[in-house]
């Protein structure tokens, strides 16, 4: 409105030199230029944003309902299957959408699942039809893929997300059995399979999540994502899916912090930087985008204080418009999570969208100066960094030469030291532990995920903490 005094004929705007007059008074000895900052990949963050220097995004419309505006998903990683399916249905019950089944037959790090059977067990009694399926399987995400589909029986109506993503499992772990890019050949044979089968499933997930956990930055999480969906879209091409249909079945993983500002203005320029990519290649410029909370962000000291963060964090995914959304729970730095923990965690999800109203509009961000600069700022980034990765020659390239590990690198050093409540800043004066589960851990025989010819090899981007240097102190 530009007449400002309309509602009040006393009222008198202020100008910005009114208001670089009082911050002075605040300052002291110190500059106006002292206000500003940036981010940890050097992205710039003005205390002030001026009308009409700032560039509102042109986000893609997307599909939106006002009344569930976002999926809540909830993630199971308890060895047993028996304990696992305990666990989804009571998620499903107590208001959750949709789960992800994390699997390692080994039980250490997800359930314990090792053939079509073990997964029957973690899903029996889930209904397909109704509540979307998540596969977390690393190398094994073929095999696991094919034991899902038996389970569906290949009905056009089950709603299943196979989330197919060697790169991320390479990336994370330093090596491939075998070499990875045969490990996208045969991940894109079974997508071609699946696609037939399920239309609306969603084959891969082209995750930048491994590059958060890591330490790096936003920027070079949305270009590995961005590039992770170039490469998974090319394999399945090759494989003799059209290039739209390719892009229709990838969906971007992407991670949020108690940093909401940040994370929302990633998660729009995710978006920004697919609608891109997909309208260059003929696809829908609607991105996909299943958003996890941050692992990085927990603290082991003083757990309780991680239900802030959790908040924090789902907050910023739904405002940033994640179409899925998996809080994790707060003992999860810990260890296996309780009832608890798992209805705390729901519970949050639910309070913001149905109480909070977080996501009633589609875009709530839109038109803020901080977050619209941010939005621009981390966009061009990622589209710079993402044209680098593909002139290397694609994202394998980039991981195997050690370029990606050596940008995260360069963030993790420029971080400064974060002030973390419970751990580095008001720690508890006396410990108030936390309940976790400790089950009996059983492996269970398994194909082997190898493939013909020799491993993969790159620079593991080793998940890390904030708080594990002060904690082991």
């Amino acid at each position: 409105m530009s007449d400002t005094n309309v509602l009040n004929p006393d009222f008198q705007p202020s100008t910005e030199e009114d208001w670089r007059a009082l911050v002075g008074k605040t300052l002291k000895d110190q500059t106006f230029d002292s206000l500003r900052k940036a981010t940890a990949e050097g992205l710039p963050i003005e205390p002030l944003y001026r009308q009409g220097e700032i560039r509102p995004a042109a986000l893609p419309a997307r599909p939106f309902d006002r009344d569930r505006p976002w999926d809540v998903r909830t993630l199971t990683a308890h060895p047993d299957p028996a304990a696992a399916n305990a666990e989804i249905l009571a998620d499903l019950e107590g208001g959750a959408a949709s789960a992800v089944i994390r699997i390692d037959p080994t039980g250490q790090a997800g359930v314990a699942i090792g053939s079509a059977d073990h997964l029957s067990r973690a899903l029996r009694d889930v209904v397909l039809e109704m509540a979307p399926i998540a596969l977390d399987a690393g190398f094994l995400g073929p095999q696991t893929a094919d034991w899902l589909n038996a389970l569906a029986k290949s009905s056009p109506g089950a709603k299943l997300r196979f989330n197919l993503d060697p790169l991320s499992a390479f990336a994370e772990s330093g090596v491939s059995p075998g070499p990875i890019e045969a490990h996208l050949i045969s991940a894109a044979n079974v997508g071609i399979r699946l696609a037939g089968a399920y239309p609306q499933a969603q084959l891969f997930l082209a995750s930048g999540r491994v590059v958060h956990e890591a330490g790096g930055g936003e920027a070079l999480e949305v270009a590995v994502a961005a590039a992770a969906a170039v490469a998974y879209a090319k394999a399945l091409v090759r494989a003799g899916l059209g290039v739209a249909d390719a892009f229709a079945h990838i969906t971007l993983g992407l991670a949020a912090d108690s940093d909401y500002f940040l994370s929302i203005a990633k998660l729009r320029a995710a978006r920004l930087v697919w609608a891109r990519i997909a309208g260059a290649s003929g696809a829908a410029d609607t991105a996909r985008i299943e958003v996890r909370a941050s692992r990085r962000m927990l603290t082991i000291q003083d757990a309780w204080t991680n239900m802030i963060r959790l908040t924090a964090a789902g907050f910023a995914a739904a405002a940033g418009g994640a179409d899925a959304i998996v809080l994790g729970n707060f003992t999860d730095a810990i260890g296996l999570p309780t009832e608890f923990a798992r209805r705390q965690s729901r519970n949050t999800q639910l309070v913001l969208m149905e109480e909070a109203h977080v996501a009633r509009v589609a875009d709530p961000a839109a038109g803020s100066g901080y977050t619209e600069a941010l939005t621009d700022e981390i966009a061009r980034a990622a589209w710079s960094i993402f044209q680098a990765i593909e002139a290397r020659g694609g994202l394998i390239s980039a991981l195997t030469s050690g370029d990606i590990a050596a940008r995260v690198a360069k963030t993790v050093a420029a971080r400064p030291a974060p002030k973390i409540v419970g751990v580095t800043a008001f720690p508890p004066e006396k410990d108030a532990p936390v309940d976790v589960l400790k089950p009996t851990v059983t492996p269970v025989a398994a194909p082997s995920p190898r493939l013909p010819g020799p491993d993969g090899a790159c620079p593991a981007l080793t998940p890390v903490r904030a708080s594990q240097a002060h904690e082991a102190a």
